[in-house]
């Protein structure tokens, strides 16, 4: 408590604060700009921070981090874009909403979903980050397989309406995961001997193609439908009704958030997914996400926030790394001659508590700043529409050029511009093919560990306890979607 009292002191100090808020502001300027990310935010200021005493060094990082993944919200609701891999599933619910006439709300739901994410996040950080993460390093190769094939299983749930699209969808984001070198032994995979392919394809090409090109291409044919936008609302336009109704909506994302942010390789970008699955396969309105459900964007934006919180804990209880971000912290760590893992918090009990209460700060800082912030925001829809398009496309290039300096990444991106286009003109959902494409490369890694390790081969999936459970709930998941689906195809041919 003693460690914990001088620590808050120094915090509460001027120059602790401005570090954090500007850590924040330039967190939410790169996580709402298409393109960037809160990493690409990290990995430039890491080396600023080389002159700063260690938790100046830290205040200024976690700022960048938490404002990063908050950010991502704003182009995802007013753009359709998701500004961060950590918001792609905002965008299903947030875009439709925005263009109903209500960006106010849209960003109102995103803000407050995003505290309370954090919130829980910090809270599940503080009080059990040893236990967790000793939980999550004792995982086998068999459990986390059977996790990502669950995860996997939920393609069926994000294609209620109409299954074959959505599993097609999936389909096309395994493929191209295949893509390049194979892990484990390496060998060469639908590269068709064009070297820049032989590393896969890059996920921020990939989403700025699907979502920026595609959108663009698709908005640019539809009529102007004249929507008023409602710029006036009271509080922040949601009410105590709706917010209570979505409580355990805001708690059982915020809590996949975390899992999922402990799990090495996964962090919000996967989380933010899963989460809104979950949220469409417990709603009373399934049919509804997609077309500007609140849900959607309660369960997107409160998971991803709450993975914040579970990506820290195996950084700062085992020194690994939960996603890229925290990769970047752990360099940041190292550089100040601080080693995560497990002594740091009986060696640097200072630096762990400096870790806690700068990320509460941040996420009220964070809150505030959008808080203030949102009917600026708002003006962006107002921008005549051959400007704003304009703007978004050249930031799409400079985004996927950025990604590793490189001219057929922008390539990729007008690819799938194309794919993009002919999905969403189809009514292809987006949501399967992200999902398969993310982790279709973990489920193979992980596959082959365990299959190198078995003993029984396959069957020793179904012999431990763990991995049994996840693949059973998964069946069951499948089949029942696919119950309901039948069930309401036979209501409306009746």
């Amino acid at each position: 408590m003693d460690i914990l009292t001088q620590v808050l002191q120094d915090l509460v100090s001027v120059r602790a604060v401005i570090l954090i808020f500007v850590g924040a502001l330039i967190g939410l300027i790169f996580g709402t700009i298409p393109g960037l990310t809160a990493t690409m935010g990290v990995a430039i200021l890491l080396p600023i921070t080389f002159t700063f005493p260690p938790a100046e060094g830290i205040l200024l990082l976690i700022g960048v981090y938490v404002g990063g993944i908050s950010g991502g919200l704003v182009a995802a609701t007013l753009l359709g874009i998701p500004g961060t891999p950590s918001s792609v599933a905002t965008t299903f619910d947030a875009y439709p909403m925005a263009k109903k006439g209500e960006p106010l709300r849209a960003l109102s739901i995103g803000i407050v979903a995003s505290l309370i994410g954090g919130i829980v996040g910090f809270i599940i950080l503080v009080t059990a980050a040893p236990i967790i993460a000793n939980f999550a390093v004792q995982l086998t190769p068999f459990e986390y397989t059977s996790l990502i094939f669950l995860a996997l299983g939920l393609i069926s749930v994000l294609s209620a309406g109409n299954v074959i699209k959505g599993i097609t969808s999936g389909f096309i984001g395994l493929t191209v995961a295949l893509i390049g070198f194979a892990p484990i032994d390496g060998s060469s995979r639908f590269t068709f001997e064009i070297t820049n392919l032989s590393a896969g394809v890059e996920l921020l090409p990939l989403m700025m193609g699907l979502f920026a090109i595609g959108i663009i291409l698709i908005s640019i044919q539809e009529k102007p439908i004249g929507t008023k936008l409602a710029l006036k609302v009271k509080g922040l336009g949601i009410s105590i009704k709706e917010f209570t109704s979505n409580s355990w909506n805001i708690l059982r994302s915020s809590l996949i958030g975390v899992g999922f942010g402990i799990l090495p390789g996964m962090g919000s970008g996967v989380s933010n997914l899963v989460a809104y699955a979950q949220a469409q396969q417990a709603s009373k309105r399934p049919e509804s996400f997609g077309k500007g459900n609140p849900e959607g964007i309660y369960s997107a934006e409160s998971s991803n926030n709450a993975a914040i919180g579970g990506a820290l804990i195996p950084l700062l209880a085992l020194g690994i790394p939960g996603d890229t971000v925290t990769a970047m912290l752990l360099g940041g760590f190292v550089v100040h001659g601080i080693q995560p893992g497990p002594l740091l918090l009986s060696q640097n009990p200072d630096i762990v508590y400096v870790v806690f209460v700068a990320f509460l700060i941040a996420i009220f800082v964070v809150f505030i700043m959008q808080l203030f912030g949102i009917r600026i925001f708002v003006r962006i829809l107002q921008i005549p529409k051959n400007y704003l398009y304009s703007i978004l496309i050249v930031l799409a290039v400079v985004g996927a050029y950025s990604n590793g300096n490189n001219m057929f990444d922008i390539y990729i991106m007008l690819a799938f511009g194309a794919v993009g286009y002919f999905l969403m003109k189809n009514s292809y959902p987006l949501a399967p093919l992200i999902l398969g494409f993310v982790l279709g490369p973990l489920f193979e890694q992980y596959l082959r560990r365990a299959l190198m390790n078995a003993e029984n081969g396959y069957l020793e999936f179904f012999t431990r306890p763990i991995s049994a459970t996840l693949i059973l709930i998964t069946l069951a998941i499948i089949v029942f979607t696919f119950y309901k689906e039948i069930t309401r195809t036979k209501k409306t041919t009746t």
